[in-house]
């Protein structure tokens, strides 16, 4: 049964995904190559999605998987499956965290977690820009420049982070603005 299987799937997820949202992708990404429940393209809308609607972002990306494969049920289970993890551990660990705080163990732990986890959180980045803003793997092409790059991808990316970077304005209005310019000039075409 399909709904069993995408809770066994985010409950999976949820258990080895440390470092939030983003770090989910690289795992997700394994879900669409062993599933086919979703083309690696669809991970691009599901960020993008996520991002633009309230509350976490890992736990939004499961719902809109799951609701995508699976309807509503599919949604919920999806997000049960990624939430059941986090809450076991926590529960666990804020039980003996405080006791062991001050242990060089735990310290080496978190030492050694912050860059594995900054490494899947790149990782995600990365994979996020190929899909957003090239056309083609780079296995895939003979003209390396012309048909890689989407110039106007590139060109709309380049901006927006230098106006995220330069004003500092609150990221729903960047989303709010590449809504409308996506709908007024037609770059879905």
């Amino acid at each position: 049964m399909i709904v069993l299987k995408l809770f066994y799937e985010f409950l999976k997820i949820g258990f080895f995904t440390i470092g939030g949202g983003m770090a989910t992708i690289p795992f997700l990404q394994d879900l669409s190559e062993s599933t086919g429940w979703y083309s690696t393209s669809f991970i691009a809308d599901m960020v993008a999605i996520s991002e633009s609607t309230p509350g976490p972002i890992g736990i939004n990306m499961a719902t809109y998987v799951g609701y995508n494969v699976a309807g509503i049920l599919g949604g919920v289970l999806a997000t049960l499956g990624l939430v059941v993890p986090s809450i076991i551990i926590v529960s666990i660990v804020s039980g003996y965290l405080e006791k062991f705080r001050k242990s060089e163990v735990v310290e080496n732990v978190f030492y050694g977690l912050r860059p594995a986890v900054t490494g899947l959180i790149a990782a995600a980045g990365v994979e996020i820009v190929r899909i957003a803003v090239l056309n083609a793997d780079l296995y895939e092409t003979t003209n390396l420049l012309s048909d890689l790059f989407d110039w106007r991808k590139v060109l709309y990316f380049v901006i927006i982070f230098y106006l995220i970077r330069r004003f500092k304005k609150h990221p729903v209005a960047y989303i709010a603005v590449s809504a409308i310019i996506g709908i007024a000039f037609g770059f879905a075409n």
